[in-house]
């Protein structure tokens, strides 16, 4: 049986809690994603574009290398998807200006239009589970994605989420 103990924390969690809460983002995520799912089906695109789309659009000008850091996929994936987004006009590569090697990525306006098309379905559903859920629990709905974010990477995570 697994249970969760730190410190001061008086929180015991048992095996089918853990279980229960796993469950829980599953569904999420299946619903999270399924209106954004439809929405790309009408350009042929899957979520591999819209993570691509959506991280281009909160970093404008971010360099291949750094999305292949946030994605953690191949380079092979990464090529198959942006070329198609590229493409069909979703997305522009501009050459680096302090390094000409470096390919930098920008949101095209019809880019622009997908990403808030998309963005919109999954703003308005987290916020109406934010209201319903009140202040302190979307703290802790916070700290806890956070936990689950690897030791190595959080600190760097949180600092591009959180940026000004």
């Amino acid at each position: 049986m697994t249970d969760v103990k730190s410190g001061n924390n008086p929180l015991f969690l048992r095996e089918e809690e853990l279980r229960q809460s796993i469950e829980l983002l599953f569904f999420a995520y299946r619903d999270f994603t399924a209106e954004p799912d439809q929405i790309l089906k009408d350009y042929n695109f899957g979520r591999a574009h819209h993570r691509v789309i959506h991280f281009v659009g909160r970093n404008e000008g971010m360099t291949v290398s750094e999305l292949l850091d946030i994605l953690r996929i191949t380079k092979q994936s990464l090529n198959r998807v942006l070329s198609s987004l590229i493409t069909r006009g979703f997305i522009e590569q501009r050459t680096g200006i302090e390094d000409r090697r470096q390919r930098c990525l920008y949101l095209t306006e019809e880019g622009r239009k997908l990403e808030q098309k998309l963005s919109r379905v999954q703003r308005d559903l987290v916020a109406r589970a934010f209201r319903e859920a009140g202040g302190d629990a979307v703290a802790g709905y916070r700290k806890v994605l956070s936990g689950l974010i690897n030791d190595t990477n959080r600190d760097k995570i949180l600092d591009g989420i959180l940026k000004p």
